[in-house]
């Protein structure tokens, strides 16, 4: 398995590539078009790239094999709840999916989350995407029943899991 990661400022590229990768290969799941992200210029990317390699509000981790990203997850502080951490842009290239690579990952954001304090994971995802959900539930996480017009296509709906930044530790409120 492949070692996961922070990004640096110098995976700009790389992510950019897995980034236009995800947004062809699940459209739905992402809050942009692959146009868009392809007609963003590099140095507005590769600044996004920078400001997440640092710092406890955004992070951003990958796993790269041969040179190549092969999976990506991302954090980031909810406004309203300072003890949580959206679980954003999470993409595993196909190869690599059900190789337990997503658990890496997404370990990796919540030990992140959790050193900066904040003790609870909430992703979103399409309601549909029974595939995703599955996954999430290995994961730990839980629906919490809450379900949210998705933020780019109103007429879809995405369903919340939680679940704690650090699985070996009891969430300190259910859902």
């Amino acid at each position: 398995m492949p070692p996961v990661r922070r990004v640096r400022p110098a995976d700009a590229a790389r992510v950019r590539a897995i980034r236009l990768e995800m947004l062809a290969d699940s459209p739905l799941a992402f809050l942009e078009t692959v146009a868009d992200a392809a007609a963003r210029p590099h140095a507005e990317f590769a600044a996004r790239i920078a400001g997440m390699s640092t710092g406890p509000r955004m992070a951003a981790f990958v796993a790269e094999v041969d040179g190549r990203i092969v999976g990506h997850a991302g954090g980031q502080v909810v406004p309203d709840d300072p003890g949580v951490t959206v679980v954003f842009a999470v993409y595993l290239t196909p190869a690599w999916r059900g190789s337990g690579l997503l658990a890496a990952l997404v370990d990796a954001v919540g030990a992140w989350s959790a050193a900066a304090g904040r003790p609870e994971l909430l992703l979103e995802v399409v309601v549909g995407n029974d595939r995703a959900v599955r996954a999430y539930e290995r994961l730990g996480f839980v629906d919490t029943g809450a379900r949210v017009p998705h933020p780019v296509l109103p007429t879809l709906r995405e369903l919340q899991m939680r679940r704690t930044a650090r699985p070996d530790v009891a969430p300190a409120h259910p859902g």
